[in-house]
């Protein structure tokens, strides 16, 4: 399969960045049923500029379709047969630009200006709350100098205020929840942030993917997905981390969205229960 352009929303195709980088990336779900079920999952590679999918496979499950969703998220749906399952994914791709691009002097786009598509990443959504939020984060940030500066500031500040904790959220955890708690995974570092930008009209969305550990010093975690996200900033969406908070290399989007609502994993229409679960994202 070849590299194949991404139709989504404006400023969605990014700046060049480091030397091209060959991956395999790709998961193993371990399912138990006791009921026929309908299960949607997001795990593939997103279509986009920049990236170049060499060759996928799925395995396990027999009865199933691809479609891409709302937000250009590729999206497989299974008709699972009750018992156990084991579903497979596995795909080797090839990163134009594979490193973190850093542009400290970018600025801010004015809301007036914001494309009528990125409007929607300045709004509250189910869990990210900037209404909530709006006043801890003019006091914190309202006087910061509007661009990258200030959004690596809110990044500073919730690395540092949440302390990463397996299992210290569930799913329905919002930004709110963690900031009170002050601990979290990946996606509430995520979550937190964009409601801070999205509280001071900058618009942020949600990013889920595939992250290896290239050029990371161990001893390394299990490996599992990640999430981040990003800023429309002077035209164009910037990568940004709150949970690692620093330049990484070889980042696979799978899906993008308001929040975790929209990239979910697994959706399952019937009982599922998770009895495996292992995650793949290696240099090739």
């Amino acid at each position: 399969m070849g590299e194949m352009g991404d139709s989504a929303p404006s400023g969605e195709k990014e700046a060049a960045g480091a030397d091209a980088a060959a991956l395999t990336v790709g998961c193993r779900f371990g399912l138990e049923s006791g009921q026929p079920a309908v299960a949607i999952m997001q795990v593939a590679p997103r279509l986009q500029a920049g990236v170049s999918i060499r060759d996928e496979r799925w395995g396990g499950a027999e009865e199933h379709h691809s479609y891409v969703d709302q937000y250009g998220n590729r999206c497989e749906r299974f008709e699972l047969a009750a018992g156990s399952t084991q579903v497979t994914y596995e795909a080797h791709v090839v990163l134009s630009h594979a490193a973190d691009v850093i542009e400290p002097e970018t600025p801010e786009t004015p809301v007036g200006e914001l494309p009528d598509d990125v409007l929607s990443f300045v709004m509250p959504s189910r869990f990210c709350l900037p209404d909530e939020l709006g006043n801890e984060a003019w006091e914190r940030f309202g006087a910061l100098t509007p661009g990258w500066g200030r959004v690596q500031a809110i990044v500073d500040y919730v690395h540092e205020h949440l302390e990463f904790v397996a299992g210290a959220s569930n799913p329905w955890t919002t930004a709110v929840d963690a900031y009170r708690a002050g601990q979290g995974v990946c996606r509430d570092f995520a979550h937190l942030a964009i409601s801070f930008c999205r509280a001071l009209n900058i618009p942020a969305r949600y990013v889920f993917g595939y992250l290896p550990d290239i050029g990371v010093p161990g001893p390394y975690e299990p490996m599992d997905f990640a999430a981040w996200f990003e800023v429309y900033l002077d035209g164009r969406w910037h990568t940004f981390d709150a949970r690692n908070n620093t330049p990484r290399i070889g980042r696979v989007v799978v899906g993008r969205g308001r929040d975790a609502i929209d990239v979910a994993l697994i959706t399952s229409f019937g009982p599922l229960t998770l009895t495996d679960f292992i995650v793949r994202a290696d240099a090739d």
